[in-house]
């Protein structure tokens, strides 16, 4: 099954469908990254933090595939935003991932309370990698409307992503349409509500209606409105089932009734970009 391609901003292309590693323990990350493969995932997401790069770049040496059908990307540790300490940091991902290039690299948070407030020189570091080559493109994480504002004023330099919490509960309408005014696709993360959304039932009668699980018929609406999701699970079956959601469409009003679930700032399932300040020891 083919999965659908979304061109960038820099006319780059990035698979819409794509594979998690958020919080796949890392003596376990090489062998559900390989099963993924086997499912037909290209697409795989990982971070600094999530502390399994090492067993991702494992995957990719061990599996059959050739590098140009791969989509790789990683995110910069929050306790590496200064310059030297980001450029450290990627030296160690492109290591870890056993990579000459990644394809996209992301600040994973803005922090806008810590480093005096300062992520604009985060990003133009990020700028570096983009012109030496080692990354094709460069994005953010969890940044709200303000924190891209501010970046584009003082640096020119568009991301190519935005990756934001975004799911039926939570459809952070806001934080998409500045990213999408800007020309920046979203990247959803959290596509399932961290599982809450499996026992709607408003999403459970669409699902009946077209033969899918909730979660096919939950990730096929974040195709549908143009976002990029990267489903986890360790489980193969579930990966399968994850991955086959290119068989159906719904209809207009099926979208728009799963997005009237949104409960707003309350059902937000992660940290406030505005106030998260979490730093690895």
């Amino acid at each position: 099954m083919s999965v659908p391609t979304i061109t960038l901003n820099n006319q780059t292309q990035i698979p819409q469908l794509g594979f998690g590693v958020f919080q796949v323990p890392p003596e376990q990350t090489a062998d559900t990254v390989t099963k993924a493969f086997e499912v037909g995932y290209r697409h795989i997401d990982t971070a600094q933090m999530y502390g399994n790069e090492q067993e991702v770049g494992v995957a990719i040496a061990n599996a059959d595939i050739p590098r140009d059908e791969l989509y790789v990307t990683s995110k910069l540790n929050n306790g590496f935003h200064r310059p030297d300490d980001a450029r450290r940091a990627f030296d160690d991902t492109m290591d870890k991932l056993g990579l000459d290039q990644i394809d996209l690299f992301l600040i994973h948070w803005p922090l806008p309370t810590l480093y005096d407030g300062d992520f604009v020189s985060t990003w133009q570091t990020l700028a570096e990698f983009v012109a030496d080559g080692r990354a094709r493109s460069i994005g953010v994480s969890n940044f709200q409307p303000a924190h891209l504002e501010r970046i584009l004023a003082e640096t020119g330099v568009v991301p190519a992503v935005n990756q934001i919490e975004v799911h039926p509960y939570f459809t952070n309408e806001e934080a998409r349409a500045a990213s999408i005014r800007h020309g920046v696709e979203v990247e959803a993360w959290s596509p399932i509500a961290q599982g809450a959304v499996l026992s709607d039932d408003t999403i459970g009668k669409i699902a009946a209606a077209h033969g899918k699980s909730i979660s096919q018929v939950t990730l096929r609406w974040h195709v549908e409105r143009g976002d990029i999701v990267f489903p986890k699970s360790m489980s193969q079956e579930r990966m399968r089932e994850n991955f086959d959601i290119f068989d159906f469409s719904l209809t207009a009003e099926e979208v728009e009734t799963i997005a009237s679930l949104d409960r707003g700032p309350e059902g937000r399932r992660g940290p406030d970009p505005d106030t998260f300040d979490y730093v690895p020891g």
